[in-house]
C-alpha cells in the first residue's frame, strides 16, 4: 500500500524574523506515524512546528501540510489549515477565567461550530478519550497539571485534525504524567492521525521508541528513517 503523506518540506529554509534558523529542511511525515523533533534549546524545533501551521512564513522551498501548499498562502486559508492541525502547548494555554468546557466551546464557537447537540456530543467525546468526561464543569485551576495537559489535547482533537503538533507538552510534568501524555499521544497517532512532538526528554524517547527528527547546526537530520511506517493498518482514519 503506498505512503499517505501528510506533512512534506523539500529543501525549506525556516527563519525566525531575519534570522535563518534552519535551512535545507527536507522531511516527509505520514498519516500514522508518531515523531519526535530533539535538539538543544534554539535549534529550531519550535520554528519548526509554527512554519507548519503558518505561524511563520514560507520563505523558499515547498512545503504542503494536510493538502494545502504553504508558499504564499492566503490569510484567509489559514484558518483552514488550521482546522486540520491540533497544536498543543507546554504552558496550557487554557482560559482561566472560564470551565474546562467553555473552554472547549469558545474554541468550537471560534471555529464555525454552531449545532448545539453536536457540539455537545463532541466535547463529550473527546473528554472521554482523554479521561477527563466527568472534569467539564471544574476550573482550570482546580486540575492537576496532568489534568490541564489532557484538556489541551481534547481541545487539539476538537476539530478532527489531520496532524497533531506538540511543543513540549511534558516539559511541565512529572514523569508518571509525562508517561500517560506519551501513551495518549501514540494512541491518537494509531488513530490514522500524524503526531510531531518536539521533546527534551530522551527519557521518554528512549522508552516510546518512534521515529526522530534531530535540530543541529541549522540542519534536521532523520536519524531513523526505518520507522517511517507504510499505512497498512491505518489507511482509514477512526474517530478519536
Amino acid at each position: 500500500m503506498p505512503l499517505d503523506t501528510i506533512i512534506e518540506l523539500d529543501k525549506v529554509s525556516v527563519f525566525q524574523k531575519s534570522t535563518l534558523v534552519l535551512s535545507n529542511v527536507t522531511l516527509e511525515i505520514d498519516r500514522g506515524e508518531f515523531c519526535y523533533i530533539i535538539g538543544k534549546t534554539g535549534t529550531g524545533k519550535s520554528s519548526l512546528l509554527k512554519l507548519l501551521y503558518a505561524d511563520l512564513p514560507l520563505i523558499d522551498g515547498y512545503a504542503k501540510v494536510a493538502g494545502i501548499e504553504l508558499a504564499n498562502i492566503k490569510p484567509r486559508t489559514i484558518p483552514f489549515l488550521r482546522r486540520k492541525i491540533g497544536i498543543v502547548f507546554q504552558d496550557f494555554q487554557l482560559l482561566s477565567d472560564r470551565s474546562i468546557r467553555d473552554n472547549l466551546l469558545f474554541v468550537m464557537k471560534a471555529t464555525g461550530w454552531r449545532d448545539k447537540i453536536a457540539m455537545e456530543e463532541r466535547m463529550n467525546d473527546v473528554l472521554h478519550k482523554v479521561g477527563l468526561r466527568t472534569k467539564g464543569f471544574k476550573m482550570p485551576h482546580q486540575l492537576s497539571g496532568g489534568e490541564q495537559q489532557r484538556v489541551v489535547i481534547a481541545r487539539a482533537l476538537i476539530n478532527d485534525p489531520d496532524i497533531i503538533l506538540a511543543d513540549e507538552p511534558t516539559g511541565n510534568l512529572d514523569p508518571d504524567t509525562s508517561e500517560g501524555i506519551i501513551e495518549l499521544l501514540f494512541e491518537i497517532s494509531k488513530t490514522g492521525r500524524a503526531v510531531l512532538m518536539a521533546t527534551h526528554d530522551y527519557t521518554l524517547i528512549q522508552k516510546y521508541l518512534a521515529r526522530i527528527f534531530k535540530c543541529e547546526n541549522g540542519k534536521i537530520e532523520d536519524l531513523n528513517p526505518e520507522y517511517r511506517i507504510e499505512n497498512q493498518n491505518h489507511s482509514q482514519q477512526t474517530e478519536i
